[in-house]
């Protein structure tokens, strides 16, 4: 069938119980007892429920129970021509029921037909299964045709009623569900941008210590290669020493930026550029703290550039320019180059591109390149 609203099933969240209150519940059990009561009562106070008629009459109920639970499962699994098997059953218990005396049982049967028709069905099929079940009620039905005809509008009211508020409830349910999983994928993407964050920090970390370490054991290496003094070893043994000792502590605040917990930004620039030799601080405009991820990244390329000096241009001036903008914080680091260090072909080459990760992550940007003097590394980040 094409799916339009005349032939669409009631979703399967409507035509389920979930959702329903519990008293919703009890008063739903309530009427299927009374539905039944009705049954048996029109049965056994009837003349022909004596003797063979009772027991027709019982056979009559069982069979009438298993077609509802059948037709209710089938509906539910949108299986329209068991559905339509199984109404037509209920149809024919209810036709035998009257033919047999039991005017009650058929006059119930034919009324919950009707109701359950409307409420399960597609419309295109439901209206007819209605329409049939509701012209026979009315064609068995002795009361007078006012009261016949307002009982049949009450009962298609009641089922198209009925209907729509399991459709409400089914939409209802469709919603919450997809909020659970919007709310699930929103905790997963947190936390998977909250881990990303931790090894960003933890390589950045890890990245400018080793590679410090890095420049002055190779100097080691180099310097013990050309045979010379102890003195000159010992002094890059002490240094690579050192940047293990900066590299701890570097770790433990990075630890801490985790936790929020961060130094003025200003303090840890110049603790920075004070154990680099030629090296020199400036802050511009109204200082303030900035957003953990702002800041962080400020640090990560203030260190990133000073290793990059180190190794390319070891005797070089540093000059570092920190900007407090209205809307935006500047980091400028400018070296005034010199001939190129022992260790200018190692490193692979990550270290700009790292930098520049982290800035775009937050809507900056980072320009790196050759100036007039030497080279100059240009940080802008949001905040």
């Amino acid at each position: 069938m094409k799916d339009n609203a005349w032939t669409r099933w009631p979703s399967p969240e409507a035509l389920r119980r979930t959702g329903i209150s519990r008293a919703r519940l009890m008063l739903g059990r309530v009427a299927r007892l009374l539905a039944l009561g009705i049954l048996l009562w029109g049965v056994f106070t009837s003349e022909d429920g004596r003797g063979w008629g009772a027991v027709g009459a019982a056979v009559g109920v069982v069979v009438a129970a298993f077609a509802a639970w059948g037709f209710f499962r089938t509906t539910l699994a949108h299986r329209l021509w068991p559905s339509l098997a199984l109404l037509v059953l209920l149809w024919g218990v209810a036709v035998a029921a009257q033919a047999a005396g039991f005017r009650i049982p058929a006059l119930v049967l034919w009324c919950a037909c009707a109701v359950v028709s409307l409420e399960r069905l597609p419309i295109a099929v439901a209206l007819p299964a209605t329409s049939v079940a509701l012209a026979a009620y009315a064609a068995v039905n002795d009361d007078v045709w006012l009261t016949t005809t307002a009982t049949t509008a009450g009962l298609a009211l009641a089922g198209y009623v009925l209907r729509l508020d399991a459709e409400a409830r089914g939409s209802a349910q469709r919603l919450l569900a997809q909020e659970r999983a919007a709310r699930a994928a929103e905790r997963e993407s947190a936390a998977l941008t909250e881990r990303a964050r931790i090894a960003r920090e933890i390589h950045d970390v890890l990245a400018h210590s080793l590679s410090a370490q890095l420049v002055h054991l190779e100097a080691a290496r180099l310097l013990i290669e050309r045979g010379a003094d102890r003195q000159q070893i010992l002094e890059r043994v002490v240094a690579a020493r050192g940047m293990a000792r900066d590299g701890l502590s570097e770790t433990r605040q990075a630890l801490s930026a985790l936790r929020g917990d961060l130094t003025p930004l200003e303090d840890f620039l110049t603790e920075l550029v004070s154990a680099s030799e030629g090296a020199e601080v400036t802050v511009e405009g109204e200082r303030r703290p900035l957003p953990a991820e702002a800041s962080q990244a400020v640090r990560r390329v203030a260190q990133e550039a000073l290793t990059n000096v180190r190794k390319h241009a070891p005797s070089a001036k540093v000059r570092m320019q920190l900007v407090y903008g209205e809307h935006q914080v500047a980091l400028v680091v400018r070296d005034t180059g010199g001939s190129p260090g022992e260790l200018t072909a190692t490193g692979a080459g990550y270290g700009l591109l790292g930098m520049r990760e982290r800035a775009e992550l937050l809507g900056g940007s980072l320009a790196a390149g050759p100036d007039e003097e030497g080279f100059v590394v240009r940080l802008q980040v949001p905040v």
